[in-house]
């Protein structure tokens, strides 16, 4: 019985170039020869692969006089096709048609563009394709520096959620989340098999991570895993060097870092606003809402919000936080920003006389609430 079905595998540029300056092909081949394996098993599988700047550098060796912005552009450029050429070869020996998609944080942020990017990952599957994606450093890499995923670790809890998989694995150069950096202190470091949660503790430990080339590291790592948990995706970090990881991961075999799903699946609509792509703001709420959302299972009315932060408009998805500061979930709100400050903590029949219109008594309807 296949426990995992659909699995989303990451892999890093330490992973890819096992920490040098070109890409290391007998490890890439190691790693097609498991995926490929599981794949003509019956198991559908998603690659995210960084590595493109990697391979571009390799090819033209250091470029001078460009910003550093456009220089790892060209790297990108170049890399790109020379990347997607090695995995052609490799997957060719087993016969697999392979795709790719290059994604950036703009085109899943938008919802016609989610959409669009889910419709074309899960037909792919559908034609036992092989997708491998990267995110379109080209285009993405910009001087809004939160436009981007960081080494593809939040691209790959993105896919994960796209295409409703089971399990996001997570492969790098270090072996999982260790109570120290196993790099400097190998005595200490102790691997920690199971995260229940990540709450501040799990997160501080992530600054133990050592990385050496990559623009990931453990942060961003563990921000892929949140994400993904909190989707009902079950995550594994996990050393890519190790023998034949990927089998063993999928056999049920105790490796890496494992962190539990909170919760069940969440319906696709959820899931792209659990994600936080989308979000444009905030809103905190008192007790009183809290119970009316929780216990109730009521709508946000404008009389339970305290506080606003951020600009957006109507329609627009905000997170929702309780008075300690807690994130409690997102939902799509009816009225702006602009409006929220003039109508919060007044009673619903105010609205129209506050504003001289209104869109209905709520705020955010439970229809379009979901709560973690």
């Amino acid at each position: 019985m296949i426990k995992h079905k659909r699995i989303v595998v990451k892999v890093g540029t330490n992973l890819l170039t096992n920490a040098t300056a070109r890409l290391d092909i007998a490890c890439i081949t190691r790693l097609v020869d498991q995926l490929a394996a599981l794949h003509l098993d019956g198991y559908e599988i998603t690659l995210v692969s960084s590595g493109a700047c990697a391979a571009g550098k390799e090819k033209t060796g250091r470029v001078r006089g460009l910003a550093e912005i456009a220089e790892r552009q060209v790297y990108a450029s170049v890399g790109q096709s020379r990347l997607m050429n090695i995995y052609e070869k490799l997957f060719g020996k087993h016969s697999i048609t392979i795709a790719q998609a290059l994604l950036t944080k703009h085109d899943l942020s938008d919802r016609a563009g989610y959409l669009n990017a889910r419709n074309t990952l899960l037909a792919l599957q559908d034609l036992d394709i092989m997708c491998i994606v990267n995110e379109n450093d080209v285009v993405s890499i910009d001087e809004i520096r939160e436009a981007k995923f960081g080494e593809n670790d939040i691209l790959s809890a993105m896919v994960a959620n796209l295409v409703d998989a089971d399990l996001l694995l997570i492969l790098s150069d270090v072996n999982g989340l260790y109570t120290a950096d196993p790099l400097l202190y190998p005595d200490k470091a102790t691997l920690i098999p199971l995260v229940e949660k990540i709450d501040s503790k799990i997160q501080r430990l992530a600054l133990c991570s050592h990385s050496r080339a990559a623009t990931g590291g453990m942060i961003s790592k563990l921000e892929a895993a949140r994400l993904a948990a909190e989707s009902g995706i079950m995550v594994i970090i996990a050393g890519g060097n190790e023998p034949d990881v990927v089998n063993r991961v999928v056999r049920g075999e105790q490796v890496g870092t494992r962190f539990l799903p909170a919760g069940s699946h969440k319906e696709s609509r959820q899931r792209w606003l659990l994600s936080g792509l989308c979000i444009r703001g905030g809103l905190v709420i008192d007790d009183g809402a809290l119970k009316a959302l929780i216990s109730q299972k009521r709508s946000l009315l404008p009389a339970g919000i305290t506080s606003i932060s951020g600009k957006f408009k109507r329609g627009d998805a905000v997170n929702l936080f309780d008075s300690a500061g807690n994130r409690l979930g997102c939902g799509l709100t009816n009225y702006s920003s602009e409006d929220i400050k003039l109508i919060k903590g007044i009673h619903s029949s105010k609205i129209k006389e506050v504003l001289g219109y209104d869109y209905g008594t709520e705020v955010i309807h439970r229809n379009n609430l979901v709560l973690l």
